[in-house]
């Protein structure tokens, strides 16, 4: 049982503000006494979870990726673990974990679940992910989704505007030159579109991303999407849908605790949906580093 929580929540969010009360009577439900503290700022979330989170039984964040990471990074190495409350566009990291969307719902069911240590993927230039960062087709899909759009259809803005970015690219043969470095071991690959992940699946396991990759295994896996053509864009994603990657050089894979990936023109990369600056995308797995409540039996 939860006794004392700390509700982190971004104001700016999606659902930040309309979900708050409701949140804040499901854990008063659930028998935990509550402290709110709202975010004013990047980083705040890693802030509060670092300085106040260990005097807490658990840690709520209410707001987008960007926030449960910030605070997930703050509790990083510690004993206190992270309630995700979807309040974002995206959500992934709720979705790929089975966690309610529904702010309010999500309370009840991870009071009555578990704690779940999972690995957390930190990048050299600062932050962490724990779904997955990438270069190419996400990046784009991330900056030409617009607000409206998103505040409008969800996470149906994105998948939209990421259709519409791997059309574009495939049509534009917009390929990158990229030179993956996975435990020292050098690779250089030509791609569409570029990942690395600690999950396996994405929007609620709809869309795999690469083939037998677990959240706590210690390890992260690189995908790299190489087709030279449109109906070569159509088949990955095909293959993507199905969950399996026939040999055939159209999709190419790695797996290790150290990526380093460099790009020809350099790209822009993501990470959880978070825009980063062009240069080297430089990420090392820290295992277990990240404990998460999620609902019994996920």
């Amino acid at each position: 049982m939860i006794g004392r929580a700390l509700l982190v929540v971004n104001p700016a969010s999606r659902r930040g503000t309309r979900d708050l009360r409701r949140v804040e009577a499901a854990l008063a439900d659930a028998g935990a006494t509550c402290e709110t503290r709202l975010t004013r700022a990047p980083g705040d979330a890693g802030t509060l979870a670092r300085d106040l989170g260990p005097g807490y039984d658990a840690l709520f964040a209410l707001g987008g990726d960007g926030t449960i990471m910030e605070a997930l990074g703050g509790l990083a190495g510690g004993s206190v673990p992270l309630g995700a409350l979807a309040g974002g566009t995206g959500n992934l990291f709720a979705r790929a974990f089975g966690i309610p969307l529904d702010p309010a719902r999500a309370v009840r069911a991870l009071c009555a679940g578990r704690v779940r240590a999972v690995d957390l993927v930190r990048l050299d230039r600062g932050g962490y992910f724990a779904v997955a960062a990438g270069i190419g087709i996400d990046v784009a899909m991330i900056e030409n989704t617009p607000s409206a759009l998103k505040r409008q259809l969800g996470v149906a803005a994105y998948v939209l505007a990421g259709a519409q970015a791997a059309i574009h690219a495939a049509r534009a043969g917009d390929r990158f030159r990229a030179r993956i470095v996975v435990d020292g071991a050098e690779h250089e690959v030509d791609a569409l579109s570029l990942l690395v992940a600690n999950v396996g699946a994405v929007l609620d396991g709809r869309i795999t991303l690469a083939p037998g990759v677990v959240p706590d295994d210690g390890l992260i896996d690189v995908a790299v999407y190489a087709p030279r053509t449109l109906g070569g864009a159509f088949r990955v994603a095909w293959r993507m849908l199905r969950g399996r990657f026939p040999d055939d050089g159209l999709t190419r894979f790695f797996r290790g605790r150290h990526v380093r990936v460099t790009t020809v023109p350099p790209r822009r990369a993501e990470a959880d949906g978070e825009l980063l600056p062009p240069g080297a995308l430089d990420a090392r797995v820290l295992p277990g580093a990240g404990l998460v409540l999620v609902p019994a039996g996920s």
